[in-house]
């Protein structure tokens, strides 16, 4: 064998190994950073009532990373390990599938080159993913079915409320097993076919978003140029969204869009992952009146805990925020909604959700409200959301 040839096949692997073990971590650790020096200690009366919520969150993109989630890493925001550390007991996971370059909260064209791609060729998805955002839900899906038939003991995916009953049932005799269910950043893999929900539904998915940061088929984004409501595709969207029993997130939806789902809508809806503006005047959240209205319908809104939704990372801030939501909204329409791994920079990882708990506690919130807010809103959401 030619030495020329050995010395290439041994460059090319230096240059694989390089690319995937040392890159690919810095790139995600340059997008999901977590704040050193803001998280005290928890008292034992904390630990010990975190120990005893059902805990969930609303929104985590940890399935656009090419981490094994069945690991402890030391760098982006959730990984099973973590998350039993954390206590967590239901998460939905979204796939994201399109990012507009120069994302921000002001204006976005649809027509701006896409982030996605260059990451999913980074990461080596499947080349039918590297130009289809449907095939891309498709692949995240694949890859947390994957993850289900590797590990069943710690993950099982929810798409009924038998399914998270089971679950449910199933942390109560001590296991401690997550369960997840599948949602969408966005509509945009259906690719502006009615067909798609079924195709998606089928693989999976019971959470829809409408829009990401970028106006798409089916209206107007909260961070696009139109600032138009529904489509008439959109319209179509939504009415087989709810034949379906899929939950459908306003999340970065527009303000008119928002409105015009809750007038046709005959099903709650939710914002996954958000803040609102009475506690943090910021161009990420929708107006308090939109949101009582979403509360008013039997809503839930996922509250978040990097700076655009609460204007901090703090504990605190996001306390603060929680506070307001309840005072607001009502206790019952309130959770948790991290945006974890999500190109956010947060202040603690999954494993350390009991400061929250602690500075509840510190708040003077009731045990009441911190079990509503930390998991039980959304346990008793999509249980009577949830096919039967």
């Amino acid at each position: 064998m030619s030495k020329w040839f050995i010395l290439l096949t041994t460059m090319v692997v230096i240059l694989f190994a390089s690319w995937k073990w040392l890159l690919l971590p810095a790139i995600e650790k340059s997008m999901n950073k977590v704040e050193p020096g803001k998280i005290a200690a928890l008292s034992p009366e904390a630990k010990a009532l975190h120990q005893s919520l059902l805990v969930g969150d609303l929104h985590a993109d940890s399935f656009l990373w090419a981490r094994d989630l069945r690991k402890r890493a030391d760098y982006g925001h959730l990984d099973l390990p973590r998350a039993r550390e954390g206590n967590l007991g239901i998460q939905v996971f979204t796939s994201v599938t399109k990012s507009p370059r120069g994302q921000n909260y002001q204006k976005n064209s649809s027509k701006a080159g896409d982030n996605i791609t260059l990451l999913a060729i980074a990461q080596a998805w499947p080349v039918k993913a590297w130009g289809s955002l449907y095939e891309r839900a498709l692949y995240h899906a694949e890859r947390v079915n994957a993850l289900q038939q590797s590990a069943p003991d710690q993950i099982r995916i929810v798409k009924s409320a038998a399914d998270l009953q089971q679950v449910l049932a199933a942390r109560k005799q001590g296991e401690e097993v997550l369960a997840a269910l599948l949602g969408t950043e966005g509509a945009h893999p259906l690719e502006g076919k009615i067909e798609n929900i079924g195709h998606l539904y089928d693989a999976g998915f019971r959470v829809m978003g409408l829009q990401h940061f970028f106006d798409n088929e089916l209206g107007g984004s909260l961070h696009g140029e139109s600032g138009q409501g529904l489509s008439a595709f959109g319209r179509e969207a939504v009415q087989e969204m709810e034949r379906r029993s899929i939950v459908i997130d306003v999340a970065h939806s527009s303000e008119q869009v928002v409105r015009e789902v809750l007038d046709i809508a005959e099903r709650p809806v939710i914002v996954s992952h958000t803040g609102l503006q009475g506690a943090c005047n910021s161009r990420r959240n929708i107006s308090d009146e939109l949101m009582k209205e979403i509360a008013g319908k039997g809503g839930l809104v996922g509250i978040g805990f990097w700076p655009g939704a609460v204007c901090d990372t703090s504990p605190k801030s996001i306390v603060k925020s929680i506070r307001y939501a309840i005072d607001t909204l009502g206790v019952d329409h309130v959770a948790l909604g991290s945006d974890y791994d999500g190109s956010v920079k947060v202040a603690f990882d999954v494993s350390e959700l009991g400061v929250l708990t602690a500075e509840m506690l510190r708040q003077g919130f009731t045990e009441e409200e911190i079990r509503k807010v930390m998991g039980e809103n959304l346990r008793d959401f999509f249980l009577t959301q949830l096919p039967s």
